[in-house]
């Protein structure tokens, strides 16, 4: 069996050895590290981009994707990635410009969502994209309220429940 070693994904991080309070620790850490290795890898600033959190269980993605047609984006998700790239379908030729500050090129952009995250809708308003999210909370977290009984909802001659009480 092979150890995931924490402190070297996470040097100088207080809690890396969270394997004492937290078990399956090893897999949520390794697949952070991995997320950080090929974020380092593939980080791009163009297009910029925000995230937002909207309330508890709701977010935002924006991208500044002025000059790109609805046509010339795509939204993918495979393995928990959200993918948002945008091919330029017909670039202008160079010689017309005096000078050219507009990049004009393809992007890729990838979002790594946790398994409870599901993507809603996506619009693409004045050059922005905004992609919503919702962060759906499983039954088994969330809380539930039990109604407890009173004198009027048990028989009065019962003190103790028995077993035709609690059929009924």
């Amino acid at each position: 069996m092979i150890k995931f070693d924490h402190t070297h994904a996470f040097p100088g991080i207080p809690g890396a050895h969270m394997d004492r309070w937290f078990v399956g620790g090893d897999r949520v850490m390794k697949k952070l590290a991995d997320i950080a290795d090929q974020t380092t890898k593939t980080l791009s600033k163009y297009p910029p981009y925000n995230i937002k959190k909207i309330d508890e269980d709701r977010y935002v993605i924006e991208v500044a994707v002025a000059g790109f047609g609805r046509g010339e984006i795509d939204l993918t998700i495979k393995d928990s990635r959200l993918k948002v790239s945008g091919k330029v379908s017909s670039p202008t030729p160079e010689e017309n410009f005096l000078f050219k500050g507009i990049a004009e090129r393809d992007f890729t952009h990838e979002f790594h969502l946790a398994e409870n995250v599901e993507v809603k809708s996506a619009d693409l308003v004045n050059g922005m994209l905004k992609i919503w999210l919702d962060a759906l909370t499983p039954q088994s977290e969330k809380e539930i309220k039990i109604n407890i009984n009173d004198e009027t909802n048990v028989k009065s001659k019962a003190e103790f429940l028995t077993e035709e009480d609690y059929i009924k």
